[in-house]
């Protein structure tokens, strides 16, 4: 499309010294950095941003920055860098708010089932914390899936720029529905509108049934959702307002 521009170019540089960075040191860079439970001990303030910035492996963060590249700078070209930047980080932490909601509520119905298979809360506290300090833990005779359930949604971290990147994918389909995308080995035009909308289906599907349709069986549904419904209704009323007449400079 257009040249990158600079805030783009930030972002990308961002995300890759970040990845550069967690690569050599290890999982401390995890503990620091992704976005855990609010209540696993390992959760700090800071990581509802630091997280945006964090990614799983080489194919998660080639993916994002891929996206941020194709649709990023069309969107900072017109909407100006901080309309751009409110946009990106407010579907970042729209995309954290909706994966952290229902954490919680798969982590509370589990723990209820818990309590009411007669185990104590200070029990389940120390199943908790032997899974984050040695990774194993005492089942109780509870099932492997309530188990698990508690457990995943307690220890398993939140990376990833994904949420802040569907909002801007989200957005340019707002703004350009008509503009044909192609797929790759496909040499079929789609117009935004579609193939945006199509995936974001896909994602919901994925989500709600939990069969990963969208991507890697770990992959964070609900933050992908939030994401875009932020960036698809912020770019809306923009839209709708006439944001090129009052641009923020």
């Amino acid at each position: 499309m257009n040249r990158i521009t600079e805030t783009v170019k930030t972002l990308l540089i961002a995300n890759a010294l970040f990845f550069l960075g967690s690569q050599i040191v290890g999982d401390i860079a995890l503990k620091y950095f992704a976005l855990w439970y609010p209540q696993n001990p390992n959760f700090q303030i800071w990581q509802v941003i630091s997280h945006m910035f964090m990614h799983s492996d080489i194919t998660h963060i080639l993916f994002n920055m891929f996206a941020l590249f194709i649709f990023g700078s069309v969107l900072e070209m017109n909407l100006g860098q901080k309309r751009f930047l409110f946009l990106y980080f407010s579907a970042g932490l729209g995309a954290a708010c909706l994966q952290v909601l229902f954490h919680y509520i798969g982590f509370k119905d589990a723990y209820q089932q818990y309590i009411e298979s007669g185990i104590t809360p200070d029990q389940i506290q120390s199943v908790l914390d032997s899974a984050v300090q040695t990774g194993q833990y005492r089942t109780y005779g509870i099932s492997s899936e309530i188990s698990t359930k508690l457990l995943t949604n307690y220890i398993v971290p939140m990376v990833g720029a994904s949420g802040a990147i569907f909002g801007v994918v989200a957005a340019f389909a707002v703004l350009y529905p008509n503009m044909p995308l192609y797929i790759i080995f496909i040499p079929i035009p789609i117009k935004a509108k579609y193939l945006i909308g199509g995936y974001f289906a896909l994602n919901v599907v994925s989500a709600l049934t939990g069969s990963s349709l969208a991507g890697p069986d770990n992959t964070a549904y609900w933050a992908h959702i939030g994401g875009a419904v932020i960036g698809f209704l912020t770019m809306r009323v923009w839209k709708k307002n006439g944001f090129n007449q009052n641009r923020w400079n």
